[in-house]
Parts: structure tokens; sequence; C-alpha cells
């Protein structure tokens, strides 16, 4: 696990939120990919495995996001 937070604590956050950005919502027209995987997958039409890349993938820096707040190093004081 100290890998993997080391990992994410050398992660520029500029880096991930442009990336979040970018990768969320491309292809800007006529819908965001991510947009249209996340409700094929609340439809559960999610089945196709490119479709499952595709989530993944426009959703990757967004989960690196959240891992990165989740998995700070402790503090000590």
């Amino acid at each position: 696990m100290n890998g993997l937070r080391k990992f994410l604590h050398d992660l520029p956050w500029p880096l991930l939120i442009v990336g979040a950005v970018l990768l969320g919502l491309a292809p800007f027209v006529p819908e965001p990919h991510l947009v249209e995987k996340l409700r094929m997958l609340g439809n559960g039409t999610l089945h196709k495995p490119i479709d499952i890349f595709d989530l993944f993938y426009h959703g990757l820096p967004i989960i690196l996001i959240a891992l990165k707040l989740t998995l700070r190093p402790v503090e000590k004081s």
C-alpha cells in the first residue's frame, strides 16, 4: 500500500485535474463518453468490452483524484 500512496502523492494535482476535465468531457459533441457510459451502466446496457474500457479510460483521472484524496499520508504530530 505504501507504493500506491507514494505514486499518488507524486502525481501533480494540475495534471490530474486537467486530465479529469479533458478525458471526462471528451468528446465534447454530441455527448461526453463518460456521461454516455455511465448512462449505459445505469440502464444495464454496458456489455461490450470497448464500452467497459471507455468507462474505465475516461473515468481514470477521476478515480485517481478520489484515491489521492482518500489515501493521503497520515500526518504525525
